[in-house]
């Protein structure tokens, strides 16, 4: 009866992570489909200014209120979606494939490749990261893709160290040692053997790094280095909003609210993909991740 009872466990577990990988899979569709329809499904022009209709509490008219130029804050989210999400997969997708490729190399050919990598990783993880993407983007200029370029130029190392632990920890198991044995070229070692088994706690990873990627390029955007006015970005509009915050709290609560949202459903995203894809790592991965974020010896 026990086996049969941990059995059914295992198989309840596994059909739960599922479905629960449905759900936040469903929400995410929900929000990148508000990203792509955003023209047809704001209510308002985002840019189209009305002073006699500034500072308008949440009504039947303006969902969420209006601004200081009399903007209709939701038409304004609603578009911010389109803009804060595609830069948000953009930094992600750059700084996986860049950080992956180094960190699988590093691990895969070891010598001067991994010390000059690894080198270059500890000489960028000994600044905060969020003080020299300020730094960066301000050398750049204030743009929401001098902001990603700055972020990119910080995060890309925490998936070099992982893809490069990932690697070394596949790199020295039995089959891999069969072939090299058996004369296979590194380049195919690469693409056959250690890439596809360090893919799936990168992909979680970068699915999880989308809302903490928002949430860095909006911290830039409402310190002024990201977006610029007159875009609809949600940490721009939470720096339009601070100053009116006492007596216009909606200014600040629905743009913070949209992203606290969206950096939720991304993060469960990743949890779910996690439990489905390796749940025996499940509980490994994150302790990786955080191995790579530490300077090396």
């Amino acid at each position: 009866m026990s086996a049969l009872h941990g059995i059914w466990r295992k198989i309840r577990r596994a059909t739960g992570g599922r479905r629960a990988l449905g759900v936040h899979v469903a929400l995410v569709l929900v929000i990148v489909l508000v990203a792509v329809f955003a023209g047809r499904l704001a209510p308002m022009d985002p840019y189209a200014a009305n002073l006699a209709e500034a500072f308008q509490p949440p009504s039947a008219e303006h969902w969420f209120g209006t601004d200081k130029l009399g903007r209709d804050i939701a038409s304004r989210i609603i578009h911010g979606a389109r803009i804060s999400l595609t830069s948000a997969m953009i930094l992600v997708l750059v700084i996986f494939v860049l950080g992956s490729l180094l960190g699988v190399v590093a691990g895969c050919f070891g010598g001067l490749a991994d010390a000059v990598i690894m080198r270059i990783c500890d000489m960028m993880i000994s600044f905060p990261g969020i003080v020299l993407a300020i730094a960066v983007a301000g050398l750049l200029g204030a743009s929401i893709r001098n902001a990603i370029i700055a972020i990119a130029v910080v995060s890309w190392t925490k998936y070099a160290r992982l893809a490069r632990s990932l690697v070394l920890k596949i790199r020295h198991s039995d089959f891999v040692t069969a072939a090299e044995l058996n004369g296979i070229r590194p380049g195919r070692l690469m693409r056959r053997y250690l890439l596809p088994s360090a893919l799936p706690t990168l992909v979680i990873t970068a699915a999880t790094d989308i809302g903490t990627m928002m949430l860095e390029l909006a911290g830039l955007s409402f310190l002024g280095f990201g977006a610029q006015p007159p875009q609809a970005e949600w940490g721009l509009m939470l720096n339009e909003g601070r100053a009116n915050l006492l007596d216009s709290p909606w200014l600040m609560i629905f743009p913070g609210a949209a992203i606290c949202v969206t950096v939720v459903v991304f993060n469960l995203l990743g949890d779910a993909l996690r439990d489905v894809l390796d749940p025996r790592r499940a509980g490994r991965d994150e302790d990786l991740v955080e191995l790579a974020r530490a300077p090396l010896p």
